[in-house]
């Protein structure tokens, strides 16, 4: 029986999202593969897991700046120093667990899982296929530490793929499938049934508002954009999601009794993100790998905000740049960005071309099955 060990780390949801979407496949499809999952840091230290994931959204949040030159000055310095001690120190108490389920394969997506297991094979006390699956729309140079030792590269684009030669890396090792996402993006949706459901009018444009959950970032841009689209109610609704964000989920009630109007709808949370992005026209959003990926896959437009510095706005000029989104910045004139795309059919149904040019729906099925 073949053996897959998934490595993630809780650094924003999406890598997480990434490992259960491989896992599930894996384990509905394969009989004749054993599958974990594993946060490779929580593993070897519960408290540095805490402690880390805290800090990271905090200064993601607070003092986006000093994320942004973490990101951009990793390779070198303090920042590199610190990186190759952590790699190490999770490698030598992670070993533990590779020996006790020697696997096969092991898929990370998450940088800190691929430079751990390419270190241990470095060191030749591990012997397994080691796949680094990107869950961002840019390469990155964490990334890449011990890319030597990488025998499969999945990435979402060509612009990756070509990043990628230019550092010598094999072509037979990389692989143009996008990021792993829920198989519901690749069932049918009863549309009714959803609209049923939340009470929502068929004869209407939909708009998807994600708040920005746990980060809660850029609340100014946030409400300017909102309250900018409460101007379009007798053409659209809008599904408003505030995540774990309470202030924001009361700001946006407020809105709401402002104008007193039954064509928006605000939610805490959803399981059900596919269904809402089937049946919607346009998402706005931050570009987080995954729920770009999502939105991507549902061919929606997006009008973007709030990007987390360093691989967030890496995204945004990416989907920019393929003209399947806008991004709205805080001094832009934001009345009449939106006013162009929300009047404008061809603008709207240009912008959901180009998404369906670059979406990436089977991503998950594509990995599994190159792999096993």
């Amino acid at each position: 029986m073949k053996k897959i060990l998934i490595l993630y780390a809780k650094y924003g949801g999406g890598h997480l999202s990434a490992a259960n979407s491989l896992y599930d496949y894996i384990k509905n499809n394969y009989s004749d593969v054993e599958v974990e999952t594993l946060d490779c840091v929580e593993y070897v230290t519960p408290f540095l897991s805490k402690i880390s994931t805290d800090a990271y959204k905090f200064i993601a949040r607070k003092a986006n700046g000093i994320w942004r030159n973490i990101y951009y000055n990793s390779p070198k310095g303090f920042w590199f120093k610190l990186s190759d001690i952590s790699k190490k120190y999770l490698a030598n108490h992670l070993l533990k667990k590779f020996n006790e389920f020697t696997p096969d394969i092991v898929i990370s997506v998450h940088p800190f899982g691929s430079q751990v297991t390419a270190y241990l094979k470095e060191q030749g006390k591990i012997n397994c296929k080691l796949a680094t699956v990107f869950t961002d729309f840019t390469t990155h140079f964490q990334w890449l530490i011990g890319k030597e030792f990488n025998d499969y590269f999945f990435v979402s684009n060509e612009n990756m793929k070509k990043e990628l030669l230019d550092l010598n890396i094999p072509e037979e090792k990389i692989n143009i499938t996008g990021i792993p996402i829920s198989s519901k993006f690749t069932q049918n949706i009863n549309s009714k049934t959803i609209y049923e459901e939340l009470h929502l009018d068929s004869n209407l444009k939909t708009i998807l508002f994600f708040g920005g959950g746990e980060f809660g970032l850029g609340q100014t841009i946030t409400f300017k954009v909102f309250n900018e689209l409460l101007n379009y109610m007798d053409n659209y609704q809008i599904i408003a999601i505030s995540g774990r964000n309470k202030k924001m989920y009361n700001k946006f009630l407020e809105y709401k009794e402002k104008i007193n109007n039954n064509n928006i709808h605000i939610i805490e949370y959803s399981n059900k993100v596919p269904e809402l992005m089937h049946i919607s026209n346009l998402v706005v959003t931050k570009p987080g790998g995954l729920t770009s990926s999502e939105s991507l896959a549902s061919n929606l437009p997006m009008i973007i905000i709030n990007p987390i510095p360093g691989q967030e706005e890496e995204n945004a000029k990416f989907f920019v740049n393929c003209g399947a989104a806008v991004w709205l910045k805080e001094n832009d004139n934001i009345s009449d960005t939106l006013k162009d795309i929300l009047l404008n059919e061809n603008t709207l149904n240009e912008m959901s071309e180009n998404s369906a040019k670059i979406a990436h729906k089977y991503a998950t099925v594509e990995i599994c099955n190159k792999l096993i």
